[in-house]
């Protein structure tokens, strides 16, 4: 049963969060990992309850439950246990000569504190139980603002972390927008959302007013772009997008948006991307237990109304059942690269083709980087000397090339999003920076002082100190 909190009760929560943090107890590494490996422990003995939920939410099937929340969220535990004593460790440098007598600096990797985590719909497990890992990395005690359109799984999470830890540490709060700006009321030491660039405004806003530091993951205002050539393997293509396409029902922040397809193989292309929907998902996929549904009934109803207004252009699917919430894969075709359809994130199944002429490209990416910084972008092409160019002079946030979205399973390296996409980065060793501040500390010397920074600067005691400076600058 949902709960009802007032500004008292979370004010409560936050300060009963800051006098456990103020003990210490979350400071030693050693802590921290055992924490860790109890929640791993548990994401593993409530894996079916969290596949039941998130069937309940989303109309996700069991293995695309594991494929896309609970499986990555154990890598992610693992890659932390493995790596963070290593990354907590301070770091050591030496002071330098302009820092004389004192010999070594260290930088302690501090925790912030108290964190509010406010996850999303889409993947309502991963990302909440995952941005929670890397908090508890950096030693943090974390307030969760789960979604309210996911009421299984925001039910189950509730369940989930009362039984693991004590309140003092992790708790969650459920309810409405009301309930988050509530808790972004609160002065908070670190502030984590994950969600769409107009409510990430709405939070940076809200936490300039405390000056707290803010991660915001969005999933950008014109979307992720993929790109087709006309010497890409059409069929590889074709059967990545789909797949891509398909899952959630395209509600992911890094999915595909539109695709950009030279218009001298564009005809084969969508060919091969309807037979790829089709032998993936069958021709009806509105009908098929496994494709996933439409968050709410508004969310299917601006997907479907937004088709209308292409009717006249939809060459597949274009269908859906507003019982079930399930709207089919459609792909639009053609499309202009100015149209309102590609001017913002769609987070539904829909799929624009904008043709382009092949000799044209660069113009095509022009016009790209013109617009607010996508999260992702995707080429397909033989031409890698194009394709690591277009990688290192576009701005977004990651991406693949002749591959779709696996970008964010490598270990080691940030998910991330720039701009309109986002700000900061996590995963692994980037989630525990991302949660602790580089704190700075020298060692002085009482033994010896050095008189150079001291007054006179002026006379000839001022010309030795210069000459002195100079040496030690160079």
């Amino acid at each position: 049963m949902k709960q009802t909190y007032s500004e008292q009760d979370i004010r409560d929560i936050v300060a009963a969060q800051r006098r456990f943090f103020r003990t210490g107890t979350t400071l030693p590494v050693k802590w921290r990992i055992e924490q860790l490996k109890k929640l791993k422990a548990a994401v593993i003995a409530h894996a079916e309850d969290f596949t039941a939920a998130l069937a309940e939410d989303l109309g996700r099937s069991e293995v695309e439950a594991y494929l896309c929340d609970v499986g990555p969220i154990i890598v992610e535990i693992n890659e932390i246990l493995s790596g963070l004593r290593r990354w907590s460790r301070p770091e050591h440098h030496w002071s330098g000569l302009m820092c004389f007598p004192s010999l070594i600096t260290k930088v302690y990797k501090m925790p912030y504190g108290v964190s509010l985590v406010i996850s999303p719909f889409n993947f309502p497990i991963l990302l909440t139980i995952g941005v929670v890992a890397a908090a508890m990395s950096g030693g943090n005690t974390v307030v969760i603002k789960s979604s309210s359109k996911t009421t299984a799984c925001t039910a189950a999470l509730k369940h989930f972390f009362a039984e693991v830890f004590p309140p003092e540490y992790i708790t969650l709060i459920d309810g409405g927008h009301d309930v988050a700006d509530m808790c972004l009321a609160q002065r908070f030491d670190k502030i984590f959302y994950t969600g769409s660039p107009a409510v990430g405004k709405h939070v940076l806003a809200e936490a300039a007013k405390n000056l707290t530091p803010v991660t915001l993951e969005l999933g950008g205002e014109t979307g992720n772009w993929c790109i087709v050539r006309k010497d890409a393997d059409l069929r590889d293509a074709a059967r990545k997008i789909a797949f891509f396409k398909l899952t959630n029902a395209g509600q992911i922040c890094i999915n595909i948006n539109q695709i950009a397809v030279a218009e001298e193989v564009a005809d084969t292309f969508i060919e091969n991307l309807k037979s790829e929907f089709i032998r993936q998902i069958g021709e009806h996929a509105e009908n098929n237990d496994e494709y996933p549904k439409m968050i709410t009934d508004q969310a299917y109803d601006k997907c479907a109304k937004e088709a209308e207004l292409y009717r006249e252009r939809i060459v597949f699917g274009g269908r859906g059942t507003k019982e079930t919430r399930k709207y089919a894969p459609t792909i639009i075709y053609p499309v202009d690269i100015n149209e309102p359809i590609v001017q913002h994130e769609l987070f539904c199944p829909l799929l624009p083709i904008v043709p382009f002429k092949d000799s044209e490209i660069d113009n095509l990416m022009d016009v790209i980087a013109e617009r607010e910084h996508p999260l992702a972008m995707y080429v397909f092409t033989k031409d890698m000397r194009w394709a690591n160019r277009v990688m290192q002079t576009q701005q977004f946030g990651g991406g693949c090339i002749n591959e779709v979205c696996i970008h964010i399973m490598v270990k080691g390296v940030p998910f991330n999003g720039t701009g309109h996409s986002g700000m900061g980065a996590y995963h692994g060793e980037w989630g525990f920076r991302e949660f602790t501040h580089p704190q700075t500390v020298l060692k002085g010397s009482t033994i010896f002082n050095l008189p150079l920074r001291e007054h006179p600067y002026s006379g000839e005691a001022g010309k030795k100190k210069m000459r002195m400076l100079k040496l030690f600058e160079r």
